[in-house]
This record gives C-alpha cells, structure tokens and sequence, in this order.
C-alpha cells in the first residue's frame, strides 16, 4: 500500500515537470522502497549528562498574599531565598563636620582694650591669663600632634585673612563662597536677617596684632575624631554702615571709622586630612551693655476725619503685617 501510494506521488511530480525535463527519464513502475532503521542524533549513554544541564528553578509566586503568612512562615521564606529579615529602623550615614557649639567659652575680662597693662587692674588681668594658659598650651600641643607646622603667628595671619574674606562674602552676599570661612553652625547666623539690606564693610587696620588667648580640644563620638578649637582676640578698625530696603541708614556709618574688639572662635576637624580653620562662634561678654535697636521705617497715613489718631503700618521686616496707633505729631518726618 505504502510502495503503491509513493509511485503514485512520483508519478505526479514528474508530470508536473517541464516538457524538457522528460526526454532523458525512463520512468520504470516496479519501485521498491527499502526500510532502514532510524539512526537518533543523541547517545543514549550520555542521557544523564544532558539531564544535568538543565537547571530547574523554583519561580516565586508574586501574587502570595504577604499579609496572610505567619512570621515563621515569612521567616523560612526569607532563609529559603538566601535574604535577611527587614530591619524596623532605616540607617543613613552622616559627616560631623563642625560641633554644636562652643565648647569651654572664653570668658573676656572686664575692660579689655581699655585698661592698661600698668594699672593694677590691667596686672590682674595679665595674671589671670597666665594661669588660663596651661590648658590652651596642652591644646595647642593636642593641635600639633595633627598639625606638625602649626605655627601660633601664621594662624593668628591666616585667621585675619578668613576674617576679612567671610565679611566681604557677607557684604556681597555670595553666600556659596562663604560656607569655605565659615562652619555649619555659624552660617544661619552670620546670614540672619540680611534680607532686604545693603551693608558697606571695610577693614581699615590691625590695631593690635591678633593673637590665641583661648584654645581647646574635645572628641566626638570615638576618641579619634578630634575637634580643635581657638578663640582669636581681634582689635582692629572697621567701617559699617546698613541701608534698609529703602535706602536708609539704619547703623552705622561709612564715614566714620570705630575700633573694633572681637573674640572669634576658629574651628577645625582635626581628624580630617582635608579640614579646614573656619569661623564657628563669636564671644560676647556679660559685661558688654546691649546694643540700641535699629530706628525702623514708617510710613505716613493721612488722619482720619472722625479721629484724632491715625493708623500706622510699619516696614520693618520684623513687624510687615502689624498695625500700630500713635499720634502723628509724635512721628519722625
């Protein structure tokens, strides 16, 4: 049936041919087919070794409710995946780079840059810095241990420079530069209330050389993160003068010069390579009197028909939204 069936099928495609294809063929009718046995591309002693070359994985099922699942069950699903249970807390990692504050303050004697050294209260403030100087010695020893050219009158010179450079960052309110004069913690405040004002600062003079009347060191977290800190007495000569947003003089005065007295204290990570001194605080004594408030800026209203009072609304950025009742004889003009 099988012989039958392909002669057949022979017969067909040769009569499907061309008529040139014909000529040179003898078709004969007595075909006989041999049956051979079926050679497999694969042996079948390697039948193992193919077998070991398929990995079978075990796919997680995404759709399991997590919720349903005990947390022993949870648990052994974790350990199953080769994964550690989720942590409660989220940690980050953060760089100290500045304290919180000034530690040890200095505390400046009564007078000082006024009293001479002759008089009896200018002797007693001498002796009093000289029994306060072991503990600045021992720090400063501590600042040379990381600092092995740390010299007292170069940083006295470097901390004028930054001094100078932070005030006239201010003064230009380039506040991306002055973040290299100036530590974390002083930048909110020596960029408070700025907004709105043209300061005019100039630095005339040195009065007196500065020098380290304060130092101290102190470790955070490890002993090896040290942090030193020195307190430098400026006594100088400044011009400053602050114009309001209307133009006004507000404090001072770009004519007349003042001398200045300022204990400002200089931090740095001591720890790290690539630390810097910059300005951390400043030290205002007790005995210092309080300073007048700046005069602010009114704005006139014409009186009211039915009332001898009228209402006056304040510029000044602290008090924008406030509304005062005075008499208007009493106001400036």
């Amino acid at each position: 049936m099988a012989i039958a069936t392909a002669s057949k099928l022979g017969l067909r495609l040769l009569q499907e041919l061309p008529c040139g294809f014909l000529a040179p063929v003898t078709i004969s009718t007595n075909l006989q087919f041999v049956r051979h046995r079926r050679i497999k591309h694969w042996d079948p002693k390697f039948k193992l070794l193919r077998k070991q070359k398929i990995i079978k994985i075990k796919l997680p099922n995404f759709r399991e409710d997590v919720e349903e699942l005990s947390e022993e069950e949870i648990r052994s699903k974790l350990k199953e995946r080769g994964l550690l249970p989720p942590r409660p807390w989220s940690e980050r990692q953060f760089f100290i780079s500045c304290t919180g504050g000034v530690f040890e303050p200095y505390v400046p004697p009564e007078g000082d840059g006024k009293v001479s050294s002759i008089t009896a209260q200018g002797a007693k403030q001498k002796l009093e810095f000289l029994e306060k100087k072991t503990k600045s010695m021992m720090a400063i020893r501590k600042v040379r241990s990381f600092e092995e050219e740390f010299d007292a009158p170069k940083f006295c010179q470097q901390a004028e420079q930054t001094y100078i450079k932070a005030h006239q960052c201010l003064t230009t309110r380039n506040l991306d530069e002055i973040q290299q004069y100036v530590t974390e913690r002083a930048y909110p405040e020596i960029t408070n209330n700025i907004q709105n004002k043209t300061i005019h600062w100039k630095f005339l003079k040195a009065v007196e050389l500065p020098r380290i009347v304060h130092a101290r060191c102190t470790d955070v977290i490890t002993k090896e993160n040290v942090f030193g800190q020195l307190t430098v007495r400026f006594h100088t000569q400044q011009v400053l003068a602050v114009y309001d947003r209307f133009g006004r003089l507000m404090h001072g005065s770009e004519i007349i010069a003042k001398d200045v007295l300022e204990y400002v204290v200089f931090e740095k990570h001591l720890a790290n390579e690539y630390g810097t001194w910059r300005i951390h605080g400043k030290i205002i004594p007790d005995w210092l009197p309080p300073r007048e408030p700046a005069p602010g800026t009114y704005k006139r209203l014409p009186v009211s028909e039915t009332s001898e009072t009228s209402v006056v609304e304040t510029t000044d950025q602290k008090s924008a939204d406030t509304l005062q009742k005075v008499n208007p004889e009493t106001l400036p003009a």
